[in-house]
């Protein structure tokens, strides 16, 4: 049985990995931990998370209750992750990492600590589902070439920090790589005013941010004559925290380095 540390066990996603932990076949929920000043240091991490008194407190850090647990699961922020990750190498502990917002500089020494370290999945989304379509997606843009202009529109809900999401960044570079395309060369973040014709090579990618949105992610194909679409719709943040217990699972025992959500659901050879 792998015990699992939550960080920003307090929050509307930490809430629901705690749950998802306690229904993971091998896993069990063995601490939490929230930023320190936070209101919810000592309550009670079942209670918060809807499924009863464990008779676990949530911590004031990672160093109090990190030898606790043999796997972190975080989806907090960049900066907070990056800190987490170096605490989590330095101690030898697996972790899985679905935060967003992550830049090459630290995804490059994410992957280094991984490599020296520990055993990590970093995804920038945990879903069955979004992995899926990752997938797809590429199969696609491939099948149908150049032929075919390529647009992603993402939505989320309004306190959402980073834009565009993670999950449209990756499906951005799955379809560049699909028609063999640098996404960095050609990606389209934003259109105002005369901007002239489409280009041949773009791929733009929008943002939507509003209300309460989960998240939707849509990937269009548009030709001459008709227009494919591939939509993905979270409903709640359930299919985001089952897929991180599920990773969790799978990276306890692994070799040290960085893994994602394909090696855990066997999709690399897809």
């Amino acid at each position: 049985m792998s015990k699992v540390i939550v960080a920003g066990a307090a929050g509307r996603m930490g809430r629901r990995i705690c749950a998802m932990v306690q229904q993971q076949p091998g896993l069990t929920l063995a601490a939490g931990f929230e930023r320190a000043g936070s209101s919810e240091i000592g309550k009670d991490l079942g209670e918060l998370a809807g499924i009863g008194s464990l008779g676990i407190a949530v911590a004031d850090s990672l160093e109090a209750v990190i030898e606790q647990g043999d796997v972190i699961i975080d989806f907090t922020f960049h900066e907070a992750t990056m800190e987490i990750a170096r605490q989590a190498a330095a101690h030898g502990k697996a972790m899985v990492i679905g935060t967003t917002g992550l830049s090459g500089a630290n995804l490059a020494e994410l992957k280094e600590l991984a490599s020296n370290a520990f055993p990590c999945v970093q995804s920038p989304n945990m879903a069955v589902g979004v992995n899926v379509l990752f997938k797809v997606a590429r199969q696609m843009a491939a099948i149908l070439g150049d032929a075919y202009d390529i647009e992603i529109v993402e939505a989320h809900h309004r306190l959402k920090k980073d834009a565009p999401s993670g999950t449209a960044l990756k499906l951005g570079e799955m379809v560049a790589e699909g028609v063999k395309r640098n996404l960095d060369e050609v990606a389209v973040y934003a259109r105002h005013g005369i901007i002239g014709e489409r280009t041949d090579k773009e791929i733009g990618i929008q943002t939507i941010r509003a209300g309460d949105i989960v998240g939707e992610h849509t990937v269009y194909f548009a030709g001459a004559g008709e227009r494919l679409e591939i939509t993905h719709r979270a409903h709640n943040r359930d299919n985001f925290a089952r897929g991180a217990a599920l990773a969790a699972a799978w990276v306890t025992g692994k070799p040290n380095g960085l893994y994602t959500m394909f090696d855990v659901l066997g999709l690399n050879n897809l």
